[in-house]
């Protein structure tokens, strides 16, 4: 037979490989399915409340060791009993039908009773797809590369429950993990913010209604820790993120310098503290600290960051914008355009607080084109900060002699 592999992305989860088997003998086909990616830091666990037909058609990916229950029925599918499929629920529960009828004949030869039993839970499976009524379906996968489709992506399904859990010694021994089993050390409590999503409530900046903020502590390379913090309307549809530096103000405030020479550059990680500010000397052009807020993103990014706040200027919409003006601002915009690594430029991030970063893609190498350099802040920008009034030692007052 022929056996066909095709790499491909499910949108909102991963990239997976598909394997695809067929017999021009006798006609037999099989498909697989295998997780792309590595065995995630935690295990998944889907739980679903299907009500309609509509759910019966949601996609499932079922790696092979994971579990599907269905807790009304008191049925489970084990853990590598199972090749890894890409299906939807009805499938799964078509293909554990297929199964038990697989030894049927030989069982009614053989032992009536126990044929009887399978045949009335065949019967309540079946009972299942004609929705008579609601059931809760169940995916849990230590391995944490099981998923089940959301249709309502990437808003929130009220009907599905996403729970990360981490996974015991017994399931890490069975998926061929070393050393977790051996590992006495308590978890450390920052070690868990790194591996969770955060969420707290908060109302949406644009039309109050309650919204939820989610929050990530992430780890750059050869940098430092950000959180980084989104917001999601489903009211309104807005939707808001913003950086924050994960560590304290740095001794000394950085300077970086990048040469853009090429049309990679553009792809560049930047992260821009509130703090940072920015600029372009051939274009004589600076943006101020606190415009735009943290940014963790690339250069083409925040340069059409950029050139919307530009463009969104009131002062050149309407009426009142002067002509003199407003052509000065698109003159400005065809230039910021221009800069894509084919015209050469310098990019200037100025940090006082040391906590912006652009990526250097030679690391840990020096990049030719990149230049960070390290400065003492002035009087006023120790002000700025709000450092001159700090006081952090000695703030206690002392004990006179007569008291």
């Amino acid at each position: 037979g022929v056996t066909r592999l095709l790499l491909t992305r499910i949108p909102f989860f991963k990239e997976i490989i598909v394997s695809s088997f067929s017999c021009d003998s006798c006609s037999w086909s099989n498909t697989e399915i295998q997780s792309a990616g590595r065995i995630q830091e935690q295990g998944v666990r889907y739980t679903l409340a299907v009500t309609s037909r509509q759910d019966m058609n949601r996609e499932v990916v079922k790696t092979d060791c994971a579990v599907a229950r269905i807790p009304e029925l008191d049925f489970e599918i084990p853990a590598f009993s199972q090749k890894g499929v890409l299906t939807t629920i009805e499938g799964i529960i078509d293909r554990a039908v297929a199964g038990l009828e697989q030894d049927q004949p030989v069982r009614r030869a053989t032992d009536k009773e126990v044929a009887r039993k399978i045949d009335e839970f065949i019967g309540k499976l079946r009972q299942l797809k004609e929705m008579n009524s609601p059931f809760t379906f169940i995916i849990d996968d230590p391995s944490g590369n099981s998923f089940v489709e959301n249709p309502h992506a990437p808003r929130r399904d009220d009907a599905l429950v996403v729970t990360h859990y981490r996974r015991t010694p017994q399931q890490a021994a069975v998926l061929g993990l070393q050393g977790e089993e051996v590992d006495a050390k308590p978890p450390d409590a920052a070690e868990d913010l790194r591996d969770e999503v955060l969420q707290f409530n908060t109302n949406c900046p644009e039309c109050n209604a309650p919204a939820n903020t989610n929050m990530k502590v992430v780890q750059i390379p050869h940098f430092k820790e950000v959180i980084i913090m989104a917001t999601n309307c489903d009211s309104c549809g807005h939707r808001t993120n913003e950086v924050k530096s994960g560590g304290a103000i740095e001794p000394q405030g950085t300077r970086i310098t990048l040469r853009i020479t090429d049309p990679s550059d553009m792809t560049r990680d930047i992260l821009k503290s509130e703090t940072c500010s920015v600029e372009i000397p051939e274009l004589e052009f600076e943006l101020g600290m606190g415009a735009l807020g943290g940014k963790f993103t690339t250069l083409e990014g925040l340069l059409k960051d950029i050139r919307d706040l530009v463009e969104r200027n009131p002062f050149t919409l309407g009426d009142s914008s002067m002509p003199s003006r407003t052509g000065k601002l698109q003159e400005f915009i065809g230039k910021l355009q221009e800069v894509n690594g084919k015209t050469k430029a310098h990019f200037i991030m100025d940090d006082p607080a040391g906590n912006s970063y652009l990526q250097n893609v030679y690391a840990p190498e020096e990049d030719p084109e990149l230049r960070v350099e390290r400065y003492e802040r002035t009087f006023e920008q120790n002000e700025d900060l709000g450092l001159n009034d700090m006081k952090t030692e000695g703030y206690e007052p002392e004990d006179t002699s007569g008291r």
